[in-house]
Formats: C-alpha cells, sequence, structure tokens
C-alpha cells in the first residue's frame, strides 16, 4: 500500500512517543528486543503500535482511493458506486481499528511508569541497636 506523502498519523506517532519513554529506546531497537519470548509486554506494545499505524496507513490510502473514485471530473459509472461503497466501508472498518487500539494502547501505557536503574551497590548492613540496660523491679 502506498504511503501518502503528509500523514496524519498522530495516535501512533503518540504511541510510539510514550513507548520510547517508557523503555528509554527508540522503537526500531524496541521492536527487535520485542522477539525475545520473555517481553511479552514489549511485544503487546509494538504489536498494538504496528497494527494502530497500519490502520492509519489504510485510512489515508482508502481516503485518496475514494476522492479519486468521486472526482468532480471523473464519471461515476455502474461499478463505480460499489468501489465507492467499499472505499467507505474500509475507511469505517479502519477508524474503528485505530480507535480500538488506540484506546486499550493507551490505557495500558497510562498505567506504566518508568522505573530508575537499582543501585549498583549493595545496601548497607543494618546497624545494631545498643543493649539497653535492664529496668529493675524492685519493690
Amino acid at each position: 500500500m502506498p504511503q501518502p506523502d503528509n500523514p496524519a498519523h498522530t495516535d501512533s506517532q503518540t504511541v510510539a512517543q510514550r513507548i520510547e519513554a517508557l523503555y528509554g529506546q527508540p522503537l526500531a531497537e524496541l521492536e527487535a528486543l520485542a522477539d525475545v519470548p520473555e517481553s511479552t509486554l514489549l511485544a503487546a506494545l509494538t504489536g498494538n503500535h504496528s497494527a494502530l499505524a497500519f490502520a492509519e496507513r489504510n485510512i489515508a490510502f482508502q481516503l485518496e482511493r475514494l476522492r479519486e473514485l468521486t472526482s468532480p471530473e471523473r464519471e461515476i459509472g455502474r461499478f463505480d458506486a460499489g468501489h465507492i461503497l467499499d472505499c467507505a466501508r474500509r475507511i469505517a472498518e479502519s477508524v474503528a481499528t485505530r480507535d480500538a487500539y488506540a484506546k486499550s494502547t493507551g490505557a495500558v501505557l497510562g498505567g506504566l511508569r518508568r522505573t530508575t536503574a537499582p543501585d549498583t551497590q549493595p545496601p548497607a548492613p543494618p546497624v545494631s541497636a545498643a543493649p539497653t540496660a535492664a529496668t529493675s523491679r524492685t519493690r
């Protein structure tokens, strides 16, 4: 599918930026890391981002096709109506897909926070308390 000259992929760009901020690495590197079986959350996030980006590209592609089919200079023939309807249906499906992926991935990312790296120095040993004087009870 050809990519438009000026794509408006704001949802996928926002998700990509949030994933990169969370993991502290570029998305391309994270996608390579996501192939490791232990990184199930990372694999899910990068997979959702890919699906979201694909839906946005499909919206742009189908919208361009719809504009071509409904151009004022073009006469709509017997088969064109079906193509126009098909483009509109595909746009509607891709918008629903985009919105679902953006909402669910955004909710997951909203619940995650980047933590600082653990200290490399071992913690100091606990200091033992000074012995306390026993109190005597005399009558």
